[in-house]
């Protein structure tokens, strides 16, 4: 979710500049070339970090935060997200996102394992947020597969 944000505002403001003719159609592709390079590095980022495509979501959501970087550094974020991916999917039911009590239990567990880390505490509920957004993008699809 994190992730695809920022590729999503980096391509709409490039079709924006286009309709507003400030660049030229030869301009848009390049462009649009090195968008496409740079979510084959995002993917890559993953692979070089170790972890699946699942875990580095919740790394991203979790990495927004510059102070918590500094404060913990990747092994525990990497460790935070491995964690949260196994305490996510043995936690979400079909209808969790309409049941604010399953929701809650969930809220309740990621701040949990934020506080277990050491996760920066005037950050956490933001953090808990961007992570609950991300397990409802991920776990769509997880019902399908």
């Amino acid at each position: 979710m994190v992730q695809a944000r920022s590729f999503a505002d980096m391509l709409e403001q490039t079709i924006h500049r286009y309709q507003n003719r400030t660049i030229e159609a030869a301009y848009i592709i390049d462009e649009l070339i090195e968008l496409g390079k740079e979510m084959r590095e995002a993917q890559a980022r993953g692979e070089s970090l170790g972890m699946n495509e699942e875990e580095l979501a919740f790394y991203d959501a979790l990495e927004t935060n510059d102070s918590a970087v500094q404060v913990l550094g990747d092994e525990t974020l990497r460790t935070i997200a491995r964690e949260l991916v196994r305490t996510v999917r043995d936690n979400v039911t079909i209808d969790w996102t309409l049941r604010e009590n399953v929701r809650a239990n969930l809220r309740r567990l990621v701040k949990r394992i934020l506080r277990k880390h050491g996760y920066p505490p005037d950050k956490a509920d933001g953090a808990t947020l961007t992570v609950l957004k991300q397990a409802e993008v991920l776990s769509e699809g997880w019902a399908v597969g």
